[in-house]
């Protein structure tokens, strides 16, 4: 078996009496796109920075190409590609020109770094873009610039964090076809660290759900649907009325827990129940006197693990994690 992108065992960061990181065990394979998902603040932002040795472990062991990047950070951030959230370029530059800065930084040949720019710049979709200042980008042409900006060494690996952050729908589609090639078409192992859903099980080959700071579940999205209570059932409900009302309905129903009211349309709601209970449902809402106009089983979906290990620690779920 070859060596693995990233391994860790317990790998665990305290800052005084606050753990931020709590035995993290977890392995990103080259070829897959491994998505890290939790909340602001779970940890995955820390874990980055100690897989790249930017900051010390507690605890535990890290691997990222065989390499401790405690001991050995810069051959590590050689052959590791990392965009944060936040991209730095200087804006009266050109994207090009930014790019050439990042190639001398890397000590590529002149020669070589024009013609991996030129590659890089048509891959994300900024051939027509490369001689414009920075300044003058889109917040998704600036990201689309960072991941050219990564890949210019030529990395093993990529992690990437909040990629998609603040960017417009057509922008994530094409950032998220973009990582996905990576994986795909360069056989590189990508580290997705988001809370948006949709987005990590769109392009995620396995997922790891994080918080505070522990790894509670992680698994292709099958696999964790398999682990879930075989009768847990995942119910859409329409109901016409008050939507307190509906509320306390529906809440009042034995085994039946809310996950959702559907923002667009609020007469919508999904519920998990212990078991498929349809009828009590309807008969409970009807004897209120809320008329049920529409309701469908529904399958699990990543949105329904999540709340559900959330809901397990405690936490809240932001509204942006399920859009």
């Amino acid at each position: 078996m070859g060596i693995m992108a990233i391994r860790t065992e317990g790998l665990t960061k305290r800052y005084g009496a606050f753990t931020a990181v709590d035995g993290l065990d977890l392995e990103v394979r080259f070829g897959e796109v491994f998505g890290l998902l939790g909340p602001n603040g779970a940890g995955k932002t820390t874990t980055i920075l100690m897989l790249l040795g930017l900051t010390e472990r507690s605890a535990g062991t890290a691997e990222v190409l065989g390499l401790d990047p405690a001991r050995h950070p810069l051959e590590v951030k050689r052959q590791v590609g990392y965009l944060p959230d936040e991209v730095g370029f200087y804006g009266d530059l050109t994207g090009r020109q930014n790019l050439r800065f990042t190639g001398r930084l890397n000590r590529l040949d002149r020669g070589e770094a024009e013609t991996r720019i030129d590659e890089l710049l048509e891959r994300v979709g900024l051939s027509e873009a490369a001689d414009k200042r920075v300044d003058t980008y889109s917040r998704g042409m600036r990201q689309r610039l960072g991941l050219a900006d990564v890949l210019i060494k030529g990395p093993r690996i990529v992690v990437l964090d909040e990629p998609t952050a603040a960017i417009d729908p057509v922008g994530v589609a094409e950032l998220l076809t973009l990582i996905r090639g990576l994986a795909v078409d360069h056989g590189v192992a990508v580290m997705l660290s988001s809370h948006l859903l949709p987005q990590v099980e769109r392009v995620c080959d396995r997922v790891g759900i994080f918080v505070r700071g522990r790894m509670v579940e992680q698994g292709t999205v099958a696999e964790l649907v398999a682990r879930m209570p075989a009768q847990e059932v995942l119910l859409e409900i329409g109901v016409d009325g008050d939507p307190t009302a509906t509320r306390a309905a529906l809440a009042a129903v034995p085994g039946v827990s809310i996950h959702d009211q559907d923002r667009i349309d609020p007469r919508i709601w999904t519920v998990a129940t212990d078991g498929d209970r349809r009828r009590e449902l309807v008969a409970g809402l009807i004897a209120d006197g809320l008329p049920v106009f529409h309701v469908r089983r529904v399958g699990i979906e990543l949105d329904a693990l999540y709340r559900r290990y959330f809901a397990q620690a405690g936490e809240g779920v932001a509204d942006d994690a399920v859009a």
